[in-house]
């Protein structure tokens, strides 16, 4: 497979161990994705990887889930919250609320790398890359986005060319990607996405290593990172077939 992307300064990515979605610990009341736990992983020096949803209103705010039941008391959809609304919300067994993204950025302050993934509808709507972007676009700190959806990387790309952008990937052969057209299947199946979205660096399931296509990829000079890595003997073989570990439940 050949190396599409140019060579870029991505350095920061394989750095340092990437905390999943912050250095988070439900037993000590630090949910993930929060301010908590954020603050954790910059004590650690922890890069911090993130996830990006969008709200009725435009706003990108830091969360994971589409639905708000598993992580707050709220019921329905994050879609149609506004971000005030949003704001209002505690994570469970936490005292966070929910953040935007631009208050995301005034906590770190380039202290750690960001590894922002942007979640996706699958449905081409390309409303949270535009507002990510645009929020990201004085912010000095090292970040990059990524996402499972080639076309919300294809977007990027167009619309920020010089953001570094990634690639969430796995082999696509479990029973969620059902629910995808047949091409789109096919196409995550076989990363023919690449010559769109070109992308800097692939994030991968790290189960699912040693994969013939990545590790071209990775040979070609492409840097690789792996998810979701929960214990030492996991990292350890994550480490082998990847340049860096996303991690949680352990001290990486």
């Amino acid at each position: 497979m050949d190396r599409l992307a140019p060579a870029r300064a991505v350095g920061f990515l394989t750095a340092q161990p990437i905390a999943h979605r912050g250095l988070h610990d439900w037993r000590k009341g630090v949910a993930e994705n929060t301010a908590s736990a954020f603050a954790a992983a910059i004590a650690g020096s922890y890069a911090i990887e993130c996830d990006l949803q969008l709200t009725s209103d435009g706003e990108a705010v830091v969360f994971h889930d589409e639905q708000l039941e598993r992580l707050t008391e709220g019921t329905g959809l994050v879609k149609d919250l506004t971000a005030a609304g949003m704001k209002q919300l505690t994570i469970r067994h936490s005292t966070d609320r929910v953040q935007t993204l631009a208050e995301l950025l005034a906590q770190v302050k380039g202290q750690v790398p960001l590894i922002i993934e942007l979640k996706s509808h699958w449905d081409g709507d390309e409303r949270l890359a535009v507002r990510a972007l645009k929020v990201l676009k004085d912010y000095r700190g090292p970040y990059c986005v990524m996402s499972f959806d080639p076309d919300v990387i294809a977007a990027v790309r167009r619309l920020s060319p010089a953001t570094i952008r990634g690639i969430v990937a796995e082999r696509a052969s479990d029973s969620y990607y059902s629910m995808l057209p047949l091409a789109k299947q096919m196409e995550l199946r076989t990363l023919s996405h690449l010559s769109r979205t070109v992308p800097d660096f692939v994030s991968f399931y790290f189960e699912e290593l040693p994969w013939a296509p990545i590790t071209a990829l990775r040979a070609d000079g492409m840097p690789v990172i792996s998810w979701t890595i929960r214990t030492p003997a996991e990292a350890a073989m994550a480490r082998r077939q990847s340049d860096q570990i996303t991690f949680e439940g352990f001290t990486a």
